[in-house]
């Protein structure tokens, strides 16, 4: 029997005719109005982790009072790349997401010269202020200020940063960033690093807290290993041998913080952020190699000169070699910009050890062998 969808649907409902009201499209419309509206207002700014600087400041004229609407422009004096913002209605301003490195504030307010305050740090997740007087046009021409050492007043985290300049030249052992993070105040080296992975670089400890409780970012990137909660790098493989190195070349800043605020998170320990080299509009490189043999080293006690019987005993081989390079320069100027770094290491170690086994007339004169199994043994005079 064929039957009509108008007929079906007279079935399936009973014969009973149904009406669609006409205002529920509007009703379900005005619903989803209601609930964006309500999303949007109770939405907060909420402030994310990053591996980047931020500089702000306020704009006063010769007066004191603070100067609304004037133009504040941020220039990276490596890269020439610029951010421009603002001043607010109090004179504010604030230019975030700076990556690290040197800066020049430029300030400008029609009726007043060009203010320009020049040699900024800026570092990995600080705020630097600084403050801008400007003025009147006419008086003297437009001032260049060198930056004066700025003190962070904005947060109260603690801990420090460790510059280029220092990761490059400090004589850190096996060039392991790990080892320069126990610089900063209330961090130390961990005891429980030497049995916690065989192998491994170490753990250090912030403000008490224990090695595991640590946070390790790269590039605002999180570089924790899932197993150990150690970083994912210079940390021991299955063989205890680390698979992947961080070249010290490489590192730009390294930030290590405690008492830190909410938008890190996670742990209780320090968050270690790290950045990395960027290229600037000029080519910048380095060549490096390390070398430690036995040549350079003194016996240890095991490593004796001469056996019991007076034969020579060679020294125990070592040789390692640290080798790499860093480089970085311009694509296209004031726009992209290229940067590289590779390290390798080498290392050959010997083994050398003393071991003395009992003489056939020693044996005899303990009066011989008593386990059957070691007596087979000795019968096969397996020592000469």
């Amino acid at each position: 029997m064929y039957t009509n969808k108008a007929q079906t649907l007279r079935m399936a409902t009973g014969n009973r005719p149904h009406h669609i009201n006409a205002s529920t499209p509007k009703k379900i419309a005005l619903t989803l109005m209601l609930f964006f509206a309500f999303a949007c207002l109770s939405a907060v700014p909420l402030a994310a982790q990053t591996f980047r600087g931020t500089i702000l400041g306020t704009v006063t004229d010769p007066a004191g009072a603070v100067v609304p609407g004037a133009t504040v422009m941020a220039k990276n004096l490596g890269t020439n790349i610029s951010r421009m913002t603002m001043t607010d209605a109090d004179g504010n301003y604030s230019i975030a997401e700076l990556p690290v490195g040197r800066y020049e504030i430029s300030v400008m307010f029609s009726g007043f010269n060009t203010a320009r305050v020049t040699d900024i740090a800026v570092e990995v997740s600080a705020e630097k202020r600084v403050d801008v007087s400007l003025s009147v046009a006419g008086t003297e021409s437009g001032v260049v200020i060198a930056a004066q050492a700025q003190v962070e007043t904005t947060s109260n985290t603690l801990g420090g940063t460790i510059p280029s300049k220092a990761i490059s030249e400090l004589p850190v052992n096996g060039r392991d960033f790990t080892k320069f993070l126990v610089l900063v105040p209330g961090a130390t080296g961990d005891p429980s690093g030497a049995t916690d992975s065989p192998g491994s670089f170490g753990l250090f400890s912030a403000n008490g807290n224990r090695g595991r409780s640590n946070n390790f970012l790269l590039d605002g990137t999180d570089m924790n290993d899932g197993y150990r909660n150690l970083p994912a790098i210079n940390e021991a493989g299955v063989f205890g041998t680390p698979a992947t190195i961080l070249p010290v070349e490489a590192i730009a800043e390294a930030a290590i913080l405690s008492n830190f605020e909410a938008e890190y998170g996670r742990n209780s320990g320090a968050i270690v952020n790290l950045v990395t080299k960027s290229g600037t509009n000029d080519i910048h490189g380095s060549v490096f190699e390390f070398l430690r043999n036995n040549k350079l080293d003194a016996r240890n006690v095991f490593n004796v000169k001469a056996d019991p019987s007076g034969r020579p005993n060679p020294q125990t081989e070592f040789t390692n070699h640290q080798f790499g390079f860093a480089a970085g320069g311009p694509i296209i100027r004031n726009r992209t910009f290229w940067f590289t770094s590779y390290e390798g290491q080498r290392e050959d170690v010997g083994l050398n050890s003393l071991a003395r086994v009992p003489d056939p007339q020693e044996i005899a004169a303990l009066g011989g062998p008593t386990n059957p199994v070691i007596a087979k043994l000795l019968a096969r005079n397996p020592w000469p």
